[in-house]
């Protein structure tokens, strides 16, 4: 497809997110949700569906469906029921989901993506669905067998609806990690898309440019990582341009992403709200939320990632990347913040999260938690940097100690023998070493190349195992070749 013919439409596409709450039981019944467990091994007669039972709700999740809308900019709703929505499928064991459908609890909110307002249409809460454990090989046709586990059955969501108004692959994909961060912080979801506790459901049209009517929506279900949002997106995008292009329709469907094949391919016809027959889910009242329920769960807002990322780079001096980074892990935040309170330079505490920890922990497959590292155990080093009792050398070397076995940065500068050499006696006895050893740099130095200082400057350092004070070693650099 050429730049041209993709430059005549338009995209329009819309999310719907699910996001599993962090709960310790389900939302009717006592089971618990933990994830990895044994098959069947937290599942009741509630939310496998057995006669006679009655689901109780859990007001945990009513409280965190208010929290996250309060923190998107929604109205909660003071009136809101439940709806029974029906379907078969083999890990729905009741054959309804009992979800909210034209009372949800919250409405008409917003996220700020890239300065760009997206509107969220609703938030309602629902039970999930458990899940087929395709096994046995039955050659070109797949599985040869399908088993069931209800663990998830009946496992608290949130579903979280936009509104069309995501223009690109690249948007989706930035309001998606920008949505995850908003759940992480509130605590209510701890946003692993790898393990299913964040899901996403992509609505994707196209239409000529200037047209205001929304073409033909297709939706691909259960994108579970951001490159597999993006790259489906794109796919899709570019798949219906073609088929518009070529003459053909587009028709309301769902399809499926196929990852490996980079492709998305039919799934079945979309199904209408009618077809699920909603009707109001006779077991559970209504609920009226009180006004100052809801005053006291806004009380409880912590500071989001925006609003973060705002008060690093005005008050604190970070760079938007520094503060983008720290940002977008719960936990860096969570350090920096306390590592900052403990340090007249919290410039130097980002700086060293966002460089060599975060690179450590990449290479370690860790979380800063998993270390020996702590908040007071930086600000000690940072402060010993700044003292010129250690150089920045000799720091990264500590860094590593510090979160490998925990302790003292003090101590372990103690223990090693780390401290800088200030002494310029010593540094100059090592400066005229050097000089004589290297009369080829001396001669290009005094010839005029005096870039040449920062090799013979390293010899230095390396002399000293990096515990010579850079400052001084290059001044006693200079009296020595100038005079």
């Amino acid at each position: 497809m050429t730049i041209e013919t993709a430059a005549k439409y338009e995209t329009v596409i819309g999310l719907e997110v699910h996001a599993q709450l962090k709960t310790r039981s389900k939302i009717f019944c006592n089971s618990a949700t933990e994830f990895g467990q044994e098959h069947n091994s937290q599942i009741c007669p509630v939310c496998t569906g057995n006669p006679g039972v009655l689901p109780v709700l859990n007001r945990k999740v009513v409280e965190y469906a208010i929290l996250t809308g309060l923190a998107l900019n929604c109205e909660i709703a003071k009136f809101s029921k439940f709806d029974r929505k029906h379907y078969f499928y083999p890990d729905l064991p009741k054959n309804i989901q009992i979800s909210q459908y034209d009372m949800p609890i919250c409405k008409n909110g917003y996220m700020l993506v890239g300065g760009k307002k997206i509107r969220i249409n609703r938030i309602h809460m629902e039970e999930d669905a458990g899940k087929l454990v395709h096994a046995g090989s039955a050659g070109i046709a797949g599985s040869a067998y399908s088993l069931v586990d209800y663990n998830r059955t009946g496992v608290p969501l949130l579903e979280i609806v936009s509104e069309p108004d995501i223009s690109s692959a690249e948007e989706a994909r930035a309001y998606m990690e920008q949505l995850r961060n908003i759940v992480r912080y509130l605590g209510v979801c701890d946003g692993n898309l790898e393990e299913g506790s964040l899901r996403c459901d992509a609505n994707i049209s196209i239409r000529p440019v200037n047209q205001q009517e929304l073409g033909t929506k297709v939706e691909i279900k259960n994108l579970n990582s951001f490159r597999a949002l993006q790259r489906a997106i794109e796919y899709e995008i570019e798949r219906q341009i073609e088929e518009v292009e070529e003459g053909g329709k587009i028709i309301q469907e769902t399809r499926l992403w196929k990852d490996d094949q980079g492709i998305t391919i039919s799934m079945r016809t979309k199904e209408e709200s009618h077809d699920y027959r909603y009707f109001p889910e006779p077991d559970i009242v209504p609920l009226e939320i009180d006004a100052n329920w809801v005053h006291r769960i806004r009380e409880t807002l912590p500071e989001l990632p925006e609003e973060k990322r705002v008060r690093y780079t005005k008050k604190l001096g970070l760079s938007e990347y520094d503060a983008g980074v720290i940002v977008d892990s719960i936990d860096i935040a969570r350090f920096f913040d306390k590592t900052a309170g403990l340090t007249k330079n919290p410039k130097a505490s980002a700086n060293w999260l966002t460089g060599d920890i975060t690179a450590y922990l990449k290479d370690s497959k860790k979380s800063i938690d998993d270390t020996g590292l702590t908040p007071e155990s930086l600000a000690e080093m940072i402060e010993l940097i700044d003292k010129g009792t250690i150089s920045n050398a000799i720091a990264k070397k500590v860094v590593v100690s510090l979160m490998e076995k925990g302790g003292s940065a003090q101590k372990i500068v103690d223990e090693q023998g780390l401290s800088v050499i200030s002494d310029e006696g010593e540094i100059t006895s090592i400066v005229k070493k050097i000089i004589k050893a290297n009369p080829q740099e001396v001669e290009k130095y005094k010839a005029g190349k005096t870039q040449v200082i920062g090799f013979l400057v390293g010899q230095v350092m390396k002399e000293t195992r990096g515990k010579a004070n850079p400052g001084l070693v290059n001044k006693l650099f200079k009296k020595e070749l100038d005079s």
